[in-house]
């Protein structure tokens, strides 16, 4: 996957969580556990597009010593 398109998800990603955190300060109260559920894995989602991100940005190591 490129750079551009881990970007992209990453980004995509963040503003599914952003919005979902809004919905669930107004969301009835019996509603709230699903959205905290969709939440996490979201965050999870959110948190592994940007590992792979960071990875990508980070030349190999090569010549140096281990």
């Amino acid at each position: 996957m490129s750079i551009r398109m881990i970007a992209r998800e990453l980004y995509r990603l963040q503003q599914e969580v952003e919005k979902l955190l809004a919905e669930i300060e107004s969301a009835p109260s019996h509603e709230r556990e699903a959205m905290k559920d969709r939440l996490r894995r979201r965050k999870a989602e959110r948190d592994r597009m940007r590992k792979m991100l960071d990875g990508e940005k980070v030349p190999p190591p090569f010549g140096q010593p281990s």
